[in-house]
């Protein structure tokens, strides 16, 4: 039996995740924004689910709620860092308010949630914390930048806690889903506010799709290929066997999609080889 901290458990592949896990009897600790979203599976599962409220933009709020749940199940063994959500529009188009917030909520709140985990994985002597990045963490397209730049900074931050916290037996993965049908464009997105001159434009091509889905024109079982249960068996298959790559791909259009952003990359880059040495220092020797 394992314990279990999932930040945005009402939603996305935290809910599938907390099905399967309290069925098989791991014990959760569930933070939401509404914890009557929750009810029918507390009805059911009783102690083994403890649910609180927690805002990831409020810094003491979140060492609050970490405490209690550690002094509720006497031990965590596993974060889920899953708390997130989407902002869709041109670069120019979405407000500094937003901007602001996404970060606060997508970087910044699973941060703070990781580095309040910390101290105590430690003490512990192990843990394991699992980070719900996303495909667009690897690249970016028009309509999505800042949404996607609130994942780039997600994937710098943990790759390099990954490195950080080995040594302390504490093991991290990230999660690069790409679409996953759970409703998240319909539910859990944010628009910015159109500009005449990006009418004709890409981003706006693309926010219109998107935003055909949270009007429900569309649904994402049309086009999205991702089962969540699947993708939330797979996390938990990743964490019980304990070891792995960092990062953990799920989806035929995440792993198409970024290897073609990666293979495009790489093949730039090799392009500006000779350009690259040939800014180096003069005593500067190469073996190439």
């Amino acid at each position: 039996m394992k314990t279990w901290f999932i930040t945005g458990a009402n939603g996305g592949l935290a809910y599938p995740m907390l099905e399967i896990l309290l069925e098989r009897g791991d014990h959760i600790a569930a933070t939401v924004r509404k914890p009557q979203t929750l009810d029918k599976l507390q009805e059911r599962y009783g102690s083994s689910l403890w649910r609180a409220n927690l805002d990831l933009t409020d810094s003491h709020a979140i060492k609050q709620v970490v405490n209690q749940a550690i002094e509720k199940f006497g031990k965590i063994d596993i974060l889920v860092n899953n708390a997130g959500y989407g902002l869709f529009g041109a670069v120019e188009e979405v407000s500094d308010e937003q901007i602001e917030h996404i970060f606060q909520t997508n970087f910044f709140g699973s941060l703070r949630v990781a580095r309040a985990f910390m101290p105590y994985f430690r003490s512990q002597g192990k843990g394991h914390i699992v980070q719900i990045s996303s495909e667009v963490g690897h690249l970016s397209n028009p309509g999505q930048g800042l949404y996607s730049a609130s994942k780039w900074a997600v994937e710098g931050a943990f790759e390099t806690l990954a490195k950080e916290a080995a040594p302390f037996n504490i093991n991290l993965t990230l999660v690069e889903p790409g679409g996953i049908r759970t409703g998240f464009f319909a539910n859990g997105s944010v628009f910015g506010q159109e500009l005449k001159a990006y009418d004709n434009q890409p981003a706006r091509n693309f926010k219109k799709f998107y935003q055909n889905i949270h009007t429900k024109e569309i649904t994402d079982q049309d086009f999205i290929p991702g089962d969540p249960q699947k993708m939330a068996k797979a996390i938990i298959q990743r964490v019980d066997d304990e070891n792995g790559s960092l990062r953990l791909v799920l989806g035929s259009d995440a792993y198409e999609d970024i290897k073609a952003a990666l293979t495009l990359r790489l093949a730039e880059l090799e392009a500006q080889k000779e350009l690259a040495y040939s800014t180096d220092a003069d005593y500067i020797t190469h073996n190439r």
